[in-house]
């Protein structure tokens, strides 16, 4: 089996140089890098990543801990990270919270011991594990939270402008004279800190309008959930005329309820959601979305992950805005 010693001379270049473009590929020149790289695939060479881990503490590798693996808006986040750091040298290790912190903790710890140079993690609910992610950090980890952030996390985040989203999406229904609108869920700060539920319920205030108990229930963003929830508030006295869905999951829930009550959208009730999944375009008539700019999201933690583990680590706080996309789903209440 070769080693990093064979490839070093089929390459032309030092042993020391050919290990950087294996571990640093960023301070080689990129001639020196190609050759490197063309002897490591005529030999089918191999690094040894854990023992490399081992010694220096970290590897070349970024994990990323997402809420739901199942959430389309999640997986795509996933495709389009390892995308982007697929010329960087740089690996991506992939797990899931389930939005519980007791799952969340087992696999930071099975992410710790994989030495990752990076994390890049949408938190969980409920008492969190700030301390442990703070141990990782103290040992040479960099992280970064994306699609949720709390005030008081020390970390660095990356997510959607919820409250601009949120704006928008009642705005559109408002100009269109809707009062009665119905979130498919509610901010708890202990149970469900999410901040679309929290911006709904203060917009909705801020406007003067009245959001009735009924229209109130705390549910995870689910598609049964969303559903269940829905049929109950499509068979209330005086029913939503829109109802907003938090996610594209809850969207799906939402649209199977409306279709199995019998209910024509947008003639009977209007339908709004956030992330533009697949079938939100293919549905008669679509569903109008808040589009979140995933790509750039993953460019933009990729860039960031790779400059912190360079040394070039700049602090991040940025929110990035929705953009809305009207497919017919919402029309004036009748």
């Amino acid at each position: 089996m070769p080693n990093i010693n064979d490839v070093a001379k089929l390459a032309g270049v030092s042993p020391s140089t050919a290990k950087r473009a294996i571990t640093r590929p960023e301070q080689l020149t990129p001639q020196t890098l190609e050759k490197v790289m063309q002897a490591v695939r005529e030999l089918q060479y191999e690094p040894d990543l854990t023992a490399s881990a081992l010694r220096k503490g970290k590897n070349n590798t970024i994990g990323l801990l997402v809420a739901d693996i199942l959430e389309p808006f999640f997986a795509e986040l996933a495709r389009e990270i390892g995308r982007a750091l697929r010329n960087s040298g740089y690996g991506l290790l992939l797990a899931d919270n389930e939005y519980h912190s007791e799952v969340e903790l087992n696999n930071l710890r099975h992410l710790a011991g994989q030495r990752v140079s990076a994390l890049i993690m949408r938190p969980s609910y409920g008492p969190g594990n700030r301390e442990y992610l703070l141990k990782m950090q103290d040992k040479g980890t960099y992280i970064i939270e994306v699609d949720h952030h709390m005030p008081d996390s020390p970390f660095d985040y990356l997510m959607l402008d919820h409250e601009q989203c949120v704006r928008m999406g009642l705005e559109h229904l408002w100009n269109l004279g809707h009062t009665r609108i119905a979130g498919l869920g509610l901010h708890d700060p202990e149970k469900y800190p999410e901040w679309r539920a929290y911006h709904f319920q203060k917009l909705m205030q801020e406007r003067g309008l009245n959001i009735p108990d009924a229209y109130q229930k705390l549910l995870p963003y689910s598609e049964q959930d969303a559903y269940e929830f829905t049929r109950e508030l499509l068979a209330l006295p005086d029913p939503p005329t829109a109802i907003f869905a938090f996610n594209g999951s809850e969207a799906i829930g939402a649209h199977r309820a409306i279709e199995d009550a019998g209910w024509v959208i947008p003639h009977q009730i209007s339908l709004i959601a956030f992330d533009n999944y697949p079938w939100t375009a293919r549905v008669k008539p679509g569903i109008d979305v808040i589009e979140q700019p995933i790509q750039k999201m993953a460019d933009m933690l990729v860039k960031q992950v790779l400059d912190s583990i360079s040394g070039r680590h700049v602090p991040m706080q940025r929110l990035l805005p929705g953009n809305l996309i009207v497919r017919g789903s919402c029309s004036s209440p009748r």
